[in-house]
């Protein structure tokens, strides 16, 4: 109805499995171990998030040289090369493994390959963490293709064996038409054995494409840093929304964005905390989009299970809760 304000909010939005995981892993080590807890880089690309470990004691560095020895230290889950864990077990860290499990496959696919003497032609963004931890598993089989304009030009040492992996936070739209460019030169390419880009990734492109269709303003909660974050605000303008902008906090929306405007989308990268975006939400309907329609396109229901290591030190603990309550007996 004219002059009706309402907002489209997409569903699924925010956290992955492997977002929850990771920073799960981070509170349980702060909670085991006590502070400070080292993690390499940010443990997922979000402000808040990194923020409020920090203040729980978690201290994030560039890398692992910067963690004093013995200390542990938590790898992100963008994944790391095997170049960092050795660095790693070389200072005598102890090591907690937060790698999404998702990634971890791409790096095993990676590994395959290499041995089978395949060129790797991953698809990412070259200075990625995840990108560099996936080319250091085989950096003399791999070649990064950053766009589909690159897929034009990159060369191949033997067209008959090569294949193409891919970063897991991508537009599924852009990959696939830098493997059909690929495919269109290399006839032979080999596909992963199943899809690289993460389900959560391709979720969250989905429903801001339906809601998209229907708004002249899309609001992406995310940083900067995000890759699927600012994938959705690409994804968003191609499918129809007027405009589309990325924020981390809610006071950074625009008055003027909002202007004319009578239908806002709204949705969150994969390494968003759902309560800001319900700071957003809260202050549409204070600028007087108070009717919200969810509109979504899948349900999530899967968990991963904690890092190994703590599992296994949790484990550890309970058995030697188990043996002193024999002893006392």
């Amino acid at each position: 109805m004219p002059g009706h304000k309402r907002v489209l909010l997409a569903a699924p939005r925010g956290y992955c499995a492997g977002v929850d995981r990771a920073v799960v892993a981070v509170e349980k080590a702060l909670e085991r171990y006590g502070a400070p807890v080292y993690v390499r880089k940010q443990i997922v690309h979000n402000i808040h998030v990194v923020t409020e470990l920090e203040a729980q004691g978690a201290i994030f560095v560039e890398e692992v040289d910067e963690v004093p020895s013995g200390a542990h230290v938590v790898f992100s889950a963008h994944g790391v090369s095997p170049a960092v864990v050795n660095a790693a077990s070389d200072r005598g860290l102890q090591a907690i493994d937060a790698t999404c499990p998702l990634v971890t496959k791409v790096h095993r696919e990676a590994v395959r390959f290499a041995r089978d003497d395949y060129q790797i032609l991953l698809i990412g963004h070259d200075g990625h963490e995840e990108v560099e931890g996936t080319a250091g598993e085989a950096p003399d089989h791999v070649t990064i293709v950053n766009s589909p304009e690159e897929a034009d030009r990159v060369e191949v040492a033997d067209p008959n064996k090569v294949v193409w992996l891919s970063q897991t936070t991508l537009s599924v739209d852009e990959t696939m038409e830098t493997v059909r460019r690929l495919r269109t030169r290399f006839p032979q390419l080999q596909d992963p054995p199943s899809d690289d880009i993460c389900y959560a990734t391709q979720n969250r492109q989905v429903a801001i494409k339906k809601v998209a269709k229907g708004a002249d303003l899309v609001i992406v909660v995310g940083s900067a840093n995000s890759s699927n974050s600012v994938r959705l605000v690409e994804v968003a303008l191609e499918h129809g929304a007027k405009s589309a902008y990325r924020v981390d906090y809610a006071d950074e929306v625009r008055q003027e964005w909002l202007e004319g405007v009578e239908t806002v989308g709204v949705t969150s990268g994969a390494s968003v905390p759902e309560v800001l975006v319900q700071e957003v939400l809260n202050d549409l309907a204070g600028a007087g989009y108070r009717d919200v329609e969810q509109v979504r396109t899948a349900e999530e229901d899967l968990m991963f299970s904690l890092p190994k290591e703590l599992r296994q030190d949790a484990a550890g603990r309970r058995d030697e809760r188990a043996l002193g309550g024999r002893g006392r007996a």
